[in-house]
């Protein structure tokens, strides 16, 4: 049985949260874990909207305010999960600055006859995490033109481990010159990390983790150990745009821009002179196809515009990506913003992937909760592909169970370093 398991029956709960504070909508999950399986199990399900000033591209605006949409949400999650009260909570985090990549180093050993030992190891993953940071803190300082932007590390994973040419899972005791080894890291600014704290302190939440979300929606399908598999997965929420490409089951890296389903609700607003609330229900109907086909043309010409702003934006992300080879082509979507129509229909089209180095048109899909490989939904409720990324949250907390690889734990150790 895993550390986190041990600390939920010490302490009686027995249930964990996972909070996705959106742009939109705030969603909480109430999970406990299976000693069996060690899969999480969803007991509870709570959303609650968001008011318009609370949130501003995925970064909280208003923390009071999120606070009230956070304790509704967890107030209904707890109601049909039947406890009284869970401490122990997954947050996740999104938002323009929140920035991922992997690091590779290549590190020439002096004595390649040698067998790697833990000390030897230990630097080799000191140095691969500091040079990360340096890297993220140039990135940022650039893009934002403030020269000591402070950032904070928020998650890291080994996602590959070679050999003199040669992957392996664990390098302890093999013998070589070149030993390599990516890291990803994902790092978020001081300031974000603050409202997310600020948060959970008022809400007397036990702050097991804050991830990026990207990383957590990534993670979710259980690729770790999957070195064949590729894909960019997309993320649409109300202020952002997350993407996370996987190339050969590692997580290569991350990006996010501020454009998610809220500026299309703008648009019908101002296009058609109605509040946003009506918008929004009006959106909402368009994307379930409930809308006659007249109303239906209309918008789907009114929304054109934003929806190739927002393809615009997806090939500028994925020009970072496209340096050292091929994009994967295979596309996943999910998250609320996804279920608008012209957002697959652009992503389908031919040609705004003409200058990114595709070796086929990519095909396009939405993930769905039954792709989470390690939740189970007891609920009924999560449906949708926007119900993704809560249980990718939830997913993460459960690699604190079973007993952790070498790797990872040194791994752990080091952030926590970093962290302080």
């Amino acid at each position: 049985m895993g550390i986190f398991s041990k600390i939920l029956r010490r302490r009686g709960a027995g249930h964990a949260l996972a909070l996705d504070i959106g742009t939109e909508v705030v969603k909480a999950l109430v999970f406990q874990i299976d000693e069996e399986t060690e899969k999480g199990v969803v007991a509870g399900v709570g959303r609650a909207r968001q008011r318009l000033g609370d949130m501003q591209s995925g970064a909280v605006s208003d923390i009071s305010g999120v606070i009230r949409s956070c304790e509704e949400a967890i107030g209904r999650a707890e109601e049909m999960a039947n406890v009284r009260r869970v401490e122990q909570t997954i947050v996740g985090i999104a938002g323009e600055l929140v920035k991922g990549s992997t690091t590779t180093v290549h590190y020439e050993r002096l004595k390649p006859e040698l067998r790697i030992d833990l000390p030897e190891l230990k630097n080799i993953v000191q140095k691969v995490q500091w040079k990360a940071f340096d890297k993220i803190r140039q990135q940022l300082a650039w893009e934002t033109g403030h020269s000591e932007i402070d950032v904070k590390l928020i998650n890291a994973a080994i996602v590959d481990v070679r050999i003199d040419g040669y992957r392996v899972t664990n390098p302890l005791g093999f013998q070589g010159r070149d030993v390599s080894i990516g890291i990803f890291n994902a790092y978020a600014p001081m300031i974000h990390l603050g409202a997310l704290q600020k948060i959970a302190e008022e809400l007397d939440l036990d702050l097991l983790s804050i991830a990026a979300e990207p990383y957590a929606v990534a993670r979710s399908m259980g690729l770790e150990n999957t070195i064949d598999f590729s894909a960019i997965f997309i993320d649409i929420g109300g202020g952002t745009t997350d993407i996370a490409v996987v190339r050969n089951g590692g997580l290569e890296g991350t990006k996010m821009f501020a454009l998610g389903g809220r500026a299309f609700t703008k648009r019908l607003a101002q296009e058609l002179n109605i509040n946003f609330v009506e918008a929004e229900t009006l959106k909402i109907r368009y994307g379930r196809g409930e809308l006659g086909h007249d109303a239906t043309k209309r918008i789907e010409k009114l929304l054109d515009e934003d929806c190739q702003v927002w393809l615009d934006g997806i090939e500028l992300s994925l020009q970072e990506f496209s340096e050292s080879d091929l994009l994967p082509t295979k596309i996943l979507l999910c998250g609320g913003g996804s279920a608008l129509p012209g957002i697959k229909r652009s992503l389908s089209s031919t040609g705004w992937h003409r200058n990114l180095p595709f070796s086929k048109g990519p095909s396009v899909n939405f993930l769905q909760p039954k792709d989470v490989v390690n939740i189970v939904d007891k609920t009924g409720l999560l449906r949708d592909p926007q119900d993704v990324t809560p249980m990718g949250l939830a997913n993460l907390a459960l690699d604190l169970v079973g007993e952790e690889k070498v790797l990872s734990s040194m791994l752990r150790r080091a952030v926590k370093m970093m962290q302080n």
